[in-house]
């Protein structure tokens, strides 16, 4: 898939809220296929610089050749979640804003050997990082039936978690699970009611995926470290493609904008009780138009933090 058949949620709107600054430091903690790295790129100068991380090898390889001659770029192949490491090893104090574009990419949905999607046949792997050990048939074909039960209802919000679990184990005794399509008409079938407009296997495979690849412990590291490496005045902009993803950037930019928390008896000045971020703005979405043109934006969710001090 190429640069250009990708489209970026939100691509605009990010780099906006990142205010660039032409001679700043950014990160841009999931390059995916690079929309939005390159968007920073088109307003930093020489000066600027741009460090971009990806767990996923094909991601990493696609933005060392494009952009192969651009001296203010480079590519990590990691999680953001090693962000406050990477950036103590390439002597990054002070970063000027911090962007995270969460979930999977299209060239991720649309390749079907990746075994992200239901709609196409493919192994059951999901991995984000193919180095890393454990697909998703290897966890599915082993865990334990109420492991299987917690994930799904935990990452997934599935209310027939416990039905599509029992499922998988008695399946799994006849067969191991190796495809997509296995999965899906095995949750299609355990599945008592389907949802409007969603398929059945939906919450299932998106639990399943944000379990494989520790998507919200790495969120949840992740945002701690930008505290670390942020200065003051940076900006964190996170897009979230879900619930779960959402609450969690949510509740850390409200716990981290209220500062520390006194007794009422204690006298304080007020900039004592100062947060660490302060909230800008509301929650931004896409437009109707971009959700028209691009149907996986519809779900999307943009947040904007700014730091108060270092």
């Amino acid at each position: 898939m190429t640069h250009d058949t990708h489209q970026t949620v939100l691509l605009q709107e990010a780099v906006d809220a990142l205010k660039v600054r032409a001679d700043g430091t950014y990160i841009d903690g999931t390059y995916g296929r690079g929309g939005h790295s390159q968007a920073i790129l088109q307003q930093l100068g020489a000066q600027g610089r741009l460090l971009a991380f990806d767990k996923d090898q094909a991601a990493c390889e696609q933005a060392q050749i494009h952009h192969a001659q651009d001296q203010r770029f480079r590519i990590i192949n990691q999680s953001f979640a090693q962000l406050a490491a990477v950036c103590t090893e390439h002597n990054l104090s002070q970063i000027d804003g911090l962007l995270l574009d969460l979930g999977v990419s299209s060239p991720q949905l649309d390749q079907a050997a990746r075994g992200f999607s239901f709609m196409q046949a493919g192994p059951l792997d999901m991995r984000m990082d193919l180095n890393q050990s454990g697909t998703a048939a290897d966890w599915l074909n082993s865990a334990e039936e109420s492991h299987l039960a917690q994930v799904f209802k935990e990452y997934g919000e599935e209310r027939f978690a416990r039905r599509i679990a029992h499922a998988i184990v008695q399946a799994r005794i006849q067969q191991p699970l190796q495809t997509t399509q296995q999965l899906a008409q095995l949750i299609e079938r355990a599945a008592p009611i389907r949802e409007k407009h969603k398929h059945p296997a939906t919450r299932t495979f998106q639990a399943i995926r944000i379990f494989i690849n520790h998507e919200l412990d790495d969120l949840q590291t992740g945002l701690c470290d930008a505290l670390k490496i942020l200065r003051r005045g940076a900006r964190l902009v996170v897009i979230s493609f879900h619930s779960l993803e959402d609450r969690i950037v949510k509740h850390f930019i409200r716990d981290q904008s209220h500062g520390p928390q006194f007794p009422k008896s204690v006298p304080v000045m007020h900039t004592a009780s100062t947060g660490a971020l302060r909230r800008i703005g509301k929650a931004v979405k896409p437009s109707a138009a971009e959700v028209e043109r691009n149907p996986r934006a519809r779900s999307a969710i943009m947040r904007i933090a700014e730091v108060n001090h270092s």
